[in-house]
């Protein structure tokens, strides 16, 4: 499957598996920036339900339809340290949290001005801990729509709708809570460790 999406913050388990899926992979650098997208917020499981972490972006009254090139990230708001304390608490009881857990720091303790370059780092972090190599290329220019690739820019989308049902898996608080899907990549590895990627290369992607 070659394949064609956005980059977004520590991606969803469905992204993920689309990347780990593909034989080749675009991401979309060249598109306007989306308000209220995965491109800056993932979704966590906490022991009250789900949660979402957002990464604030700057803007101005003045300003028109911006590229997600030019997106920046507003740092004055510590969301770095809010983001890590939020996933430690989380996640600190799940079997392979602290396995990964060096793996995952920096993105945390690193400055960034940039969305994109942040979630570029966040997508290495996560092909890091399955322990897979992937090859990206970028777009050069937007376009409406792609012949020769298989267009997943829609899986950037927060609040689509007739998502995929994925098969349930353990969680930390599934006996609270019940199976809670639709959440970032992360909540898988620290939930299953290495049996993440087999996970993901199984899910069946019919969109």
């Amino acid at each position: 499957m070659n394949i064609v999406l956005n980059p977004t913050y520590f991606p969803d388990i469905i992204t993920t598996a689309a990347l780990v899926q593909a034989t080749e992979v675009r991401l979309e650098v060249c598109d306007n920036y989306q308000k209220q997208s995965y491109r800056n917020r993932m979704y966590i499981s906490t022991s009250n339900g789900t949660l979402l972490l957002n990464i604030p972006i700057k803007h101005t009254k003045t300003e028109g339809h911006k590229k997600t090139t030019d997106a920046l990230i507003e740092n004055n708001f510590l969301w770095q340290r809010q983001h890590w304390r939020s996933i430690v608490i989380a996640y600190r009881t799940s079997p392979f949290f602290e396995f990964y857990e060096d793996d995952l720091y920096p993105i945390f303790h690193t400055p960034y001005e940039n969305l994109l370059e942040l979630n570029k780092a966040t997508i290495a972090c996560i092909l890091e801990m399955l322990d897979i190599e992937i090859d990206f290329t970028t777009t050069a220019e937007y376009k409406k729509e792609f012949n020769d690739q298989t267009d997943l820019r829609f899986l950037a989308n927060a609040k689509r709708k007739n998502r995929l049902v994925i098969p349930e898996y353990r969680q930390v608080f599934s006996e609270e809570n019940g199976f809670t899907p639709h959440l970032t990549v992360l909540d898988l590895i620290f939930n299953l460790g290495p049996e993440a990627l087999p996970y993901l290369q199984s899910l069946d992607l019919k969109f």
